[in-house]
Order: structure tokens, then C-alpha cells, then sequence
């Protein structure tokens, strides 16, 4: 009995895939409470043995032709059918219809992948629209997952892939997605910080008020005088009223007044009252 078959049967047997760990700790497990020389033997076996093991089982399921291989996926070592016996296998289970993503699910899914931990917010910067029902759908298809709080302000949630996702596109980690580090280091769009957001929303809200708060302007007649040109009017109407009255108290205009009239003389002392100096001695 070799560290290969064992592996092999751990593998087949297992309803999960099965880390190296896992494997290794159940060598060993068995080799302490099994009294099998065999068991005892291989449970001194160390993780490169193990790994080494591994190499060689898929590759000589490789050189065989079998139906199936055995991949590693990112929660562990297990044995899937090629992809040209599809057809068949699909055909055992009629009713399980592959699910399909949309367009924009299939764009929010990238953007989380490659720039996870990833913000809703920098996430909706990236396409430019709201990305709730979408973000939604892969929750619930278990596609994305909620791994914390950004340390800013707010506490955003940070959203990030899952291992469904890695198994059910076939990758062992994220570094295996295409142009992985190429399209790393792309500098994407952001959302500004809570403060900005805020400040621009209280700027609108103020602006907001002040138009409501600003009194109405009253209507303005085109037609009708303006006020410096009312004054005016009403300044020179003042000093046609004022020269009138003035006119209206002087004198009439007489000859008396202006000398043209005889003067008139003084009325003459009475005669009784006149005195007699004749009989007066010189």
C-alpha cells in the first residue's frame, strides 16, 4: 500500500473537496489508532510527501485517459469530470438548468474580484450606476461575500468573492484570473470621502434654502417711469406748484407802485390854528 492509493481512496471518498491538512491529519489519525504496519508506516509522511503524492496522482490520471482529474481547487485537492462529458452527465440531472448572470452582474462580479476588499461605493464609482439588486443577486448565489468594515468614515462594508466562485470558475486563488497583475495596477475610479459627499450635499440643501427663504421679487412694469426718472417728474411738478403760490401773493402790478401816478400832496395846516407874528415887536 502506497501514500499515493491512500490519497487517492481519502479523495474519492470525501463528499468535499479535501485540503493537504486535511489529508495529512487523517494519516496520521489513522496511524496512531490503526496497529496496520502499513498505517504506521505512512503516517511519518510530511506535507512535501504529501504534495508530492498529489503531483504524480493527477498525472497519472492524465496518462490514463481517464473521465475525470483531479484539480486543486481553492478549498481543496477533488476529482471532476472532463468537460467534454458534459452532455452526459448533464443529462442526469435535467432539472438543474446552469444560471446564468447578466451583463452588469457579470461587471460588478469582475470589479469585486479584481479589486477586492472592494466598497458598494467605489464599486458603483467604476460603473457609474447603482449597484443594488445586482450586488444583491450575488450574495444570494453566494458568489460575493461581506468581509468587513473599510476603515474610513461611515464603516462601509467591503465586499470580496467566495470559494464557490473560485471552484465554479476553476481557479485555486484570484491570482489565476486573467491579466491578474496587469489590470492591478489600472488606477479606477473612487468615491470621494464621506466629508466631500457630505459637504456637497449640505452646499445643495443650503442653496435649497436660500432660494426658498429669498423674498419674491415684485413685478416691474417696462412701461412705467423709474424711480430716479418719478422723483424728477415730481421735483419739477414741486417747483411749478411753489412758483405759482409765489406768484399768487405778490401786488398786482399799478402805476402808484412804480411812480408813474401824480404825487400826492400833503394836506394843508387850517387856518385857526396858524399863528400871527405881525404885532410882535422887531
Amino acid at each position: 500500500m502506497t501514500l499515493l492509493q491512500v490519497l487517492e481512496a481519502l479523495i474519492f471518498a470525501a463528499p468535499k473537496p479535501l485540503s493537504t491538512g486535511e489529508m495529512l491529519s487523517a494519516i496520521q489519525s489513522a496511524g496512531a489508532s490503526c496497529e496496520a504496519e502499513a498505517a504506521q508506516a505512512l503516517a511519518t509522511a510530511s506535507p512535501e510527501e504529501v504534495l508530492q503524492a498529489l503531483t504524480h496522482l493527477g498525472e497519472a490520471f492524465e496518462q490514463s485517459g481517464r473521465s475525470f482529474r483531479l484539480v486543486e481547487q481553492a478549498s481543496g485537492w477533488n476529482l471532476v469530470t472532463r468537460p467534454e462529458f458534459a452532455p452526459w452527465v448533464r443529462s442526469l440531472y435535467p432539472e438543474a438548468k446552469p444560471a446564468r448572470l447578466s451583463g452588469p452582474a457579470l461587471e460588478t462580479l469582475a470589479i469585486i474580484a479584481y479589486r477586492q476588499p472592494v466598497t458598494r461605493a467605489d464599486i458603483e464609482a467604476v460603473r457609474g450606476v447603482a449597484v443594488d439588486g445586482v450586488m444583491q443577486v450575488l450574495l444570494d448565489r453566494s458568489l460575493v461575500r461581506i468581509t468587513g468594515r473599510a476603515d474610513v468614515p461611515g464603516r462601509p462594508l467591503l465586499y470580496a468573492t467566495t470559494d464557490y466562485f473560485l471552484e465554479h470558475f476553476g481557479l485555486k486563488s484570484t491570482q489565476e484570473l486573467p491579466n491578474s497583475a496587469e489590470l492591478g495596477r489600472i488606477n479606477l475610479p473612487k468615491a470621494p470621502p464621506p466629508e466631500e459627499k457630505a459637504s456637497k450635499r449640505k452646499g445643495a440643501k443650503d442653496e435649497e434654502a436660500a432660494l426658498e427663504a429669498s423674498p419674491e421679487l415684485p413685478f416691474i412694469d417696462e412701461t412705467a417711469p423709474s424711480s430716479q426718472e418719478a422723483s424728477s417728474q415730481e421735483a419739477s411738478s414741486q417747483e411749478t406748484s411753489s412758483s405759482e403760490a409765489s406768484a399768487s401773493q405778490e401786488p398786482f402790478f399799478t402805476e402808484a407802485a412804480h411812480g408813474l401816478a401824480p404825487e400826492i400832496e400833503p394836506p394843508s395846516q387850517p387856518a385857526d390854528e396858524a399863528t400871527d407874528f405881525s404885532n410882535e415887536p422887531r
